[in-house]
């Protein structure tokens, strides 16, 4: 589990192929370098474990499932990541809980300067849509945002110049892809209130037909 505020930036030295995974290695430098086979680092948002490690290197396996459903099969050698390792128990919990299983690729619309901070324009599915509310949270390259306006499919969200200094989304332009994690709350509360978007469909048509 992670919070979204990112610890710092990584660099990816180099990438390789390992059947149909992809093995990135990448350059970071944590506050205390503590690294155990086995670890989970989120990169840009997406759970990755550290199956080998150096004093500047980690490695981390990419599976085939991450590379379909994350924008990890865009990165190449000299990508910036943000990187965040787990939450511990006790921490303070600045942002919101994260998972690190991306839901979507959103695609980048607008990136607006408004004085010293920049607004953040991202569409994404449509089946999504119930799980972004205004003033809620989302994940976008596993940075913790609020969620400042949500119109269907598209949401906006700001991002102040400590965000833009510390993290690669000072990089983002429009057409860009990036990976998207939308409150695991909401997801729950979602499925609890047991109607999804299809059922939602359903019901709708047999409205439509007079039922």
């Amino acid at each position: 589990m992670f919070t979204g505020l990112i610890e710092t930036s990584g660099v990816i030295k180099k990438i390789r192929n390992k059947e149909n995974y992809l093995v990135f290695d990448i350059a970071a430098k944590f506050a205390d370098d503590e690294h155990k086979i086995g670890d989970s680092v989120a990169c840009d948002g997406i759970c990755l474990t550290i199956v080998a490690f150096d004093e500047k290197i980690f490695t981390v396996e990419v599976s085939q499932e991450t590379i379909l459903k994350s924008i990890a099969a865009n990165y190449k050698v000299g990508s910036k990541l943000n990187l965040e390792r787990p939450l511990l128990v006790g921490s303070r919990l600045g942002g919101h809980f994260v998972s690190g299983h991306v839901d979507d690729v959103g695609l980048i619309v607008e990136a607006k300067p408004i004085g010293a901070s920049v607004e953040l324009s991202v569409t994404f599915d449509k089946k999504f849509e119930r799980l972004v509310v205004d003033k809620g949270s989302i994940t976008i390259n596993g940075v913790s945002l609020t969620v400042n306006d949500v119109i269907e499919n598209k949401v906006t969200v700001n991002l102040i110049p400590h965000t833009l200094e510390s993290t690669n989304l000072q990089n983002l332009k429009a057409k860009d892809k990036v990976n998207l994690e939308f409150d695991i709350i909401g997801k729950y509360a979602v499925k609890a209130h047991g109607i999804d978007n299809s059922d939602r469909q359903a019901l709708a048509k047999l409205s439509e037909g007079g039922w």
